[in-house]
């Protein structure tokens, strides 16, 4: 890389853990993706709040063994306005200044938000009115429609609410096909959207886990891949080969097309971003 080019930003995600142990090699895992240098990293956030303190715990873990800007997710279901401005002013007490501002996923049995604020939009004008510009605010979009969505064009205006709503940049849903992201941002910016939408990254590492995600998250597995991974059957070597080359076509084509940056779901373990990223050079 010469001085004259621009080092492309990235990302990972890591979701708290349950025990000390795993906590200890969460810590471990960062501090090996630290050193690909990325602009964050971001925690995830349990559905309806349920990691609230394991959240904001392994945010300053994360940071203080790595000095990576460090971001909590934040959703709004189940969180009354108050609990929401007291979790905002300790984020601003430890120095914390990116949010990933969600609604977040329902907890199993609960039809809608029980929270003072029901949709994504509405948290992040409500963080805008509390902190004004004090926050980096990155909220979700999907390229392939939110699964809950009655029509991608539905989706589109809920995106557009939330970028309206004082959204500094977008993270993406994973995909595969990356024809979808261009689609998605070429609609965006006809809305009239012009904040960076960053594509989210899932490596492939275990097919089972993969496709029980991306059943529930709407994700496509492209119909080559997924026989493909099946036909590997328990071989977790080459499902591994396979979906690095993958992911690594993937990553080139979006970066020939100029993306923003890229943002990996690291499911909290560091070898398969990592060499991603080296595939791409990025480290």
């Amino acid at each position: 890389m010469t001085s004259n080019e621009k080092k492309l930003p990235i990302s990972f995600e890591f979701f708290p853990t349950k025990t000390e142990e795993g906590a200890k090699k969460l810590d471990q895992t960062a501090i090996e993706l630290s050193k690909c240098q990325p602009e964050f990293f971001s925690v995830t956030y349990g559905a309806g709040g349920s990691t609230r303190d394991r959240t904001l715990d392994t945010v300053l873990s994360v940071r203080s063994c790595t000095d990576v800007s460090t971001a909590p997710h934040l959703s709004c279901v189940g969180d009354s306005k108050t609990q929401l401005k007291a979790l905002l002013e300790q984020y601003k007490r430890q120095g914390i200044n990116r949010i990933v501002a969600l609604r977040g996923d329902l907890p199993s049995g609960m039809g809608r938000s029980n929270g003072e604020l029901q949709y994504a939009n509405e948290l992040v004008e409500f963080i805008r009115a509390e902190t004004g510009d004090y926050f980096h605010l990155e909220v979700a979009a999907y390229p392939e429609a939110h699964p809950q969505a009655q029509s991608f064009e539905t989706d589109l205006a809920n995106f557009k609410r939330k970028v309206d709503a004082g959204a500094s940049s977008a993270i993406t849903q994973y995909f595969f096909n990356a024809d979808s992201y261009f689609h998605f941002v070429d609609r965006a910016a006809d809305l009239g959207v012009d904040l960076p939408i960053i594509p989210g990254i899932m490596p492939i590492t275990n097919y089972t886990r993969l496709a029980r995600f991306s059943d529930a998250c709407g994700a496509e597995i492209p119909r080559w891949i997924r026989k493909q991974l099946e036909a590997y059957g328990d071989d977790i070597e080459s499902i591994k080969k396979f979906g690095e080359e993958v992911i690594t076509s993937l990553c080139e084509r979006l970066i020939e097309q100029g993306v923003p940056g890229l943002h990996f779901y690291a499911l909290n373990q560091a070898a398969p971003s990592r060499t991603i990223c080296q595939n791409l050079k990025l480290v």
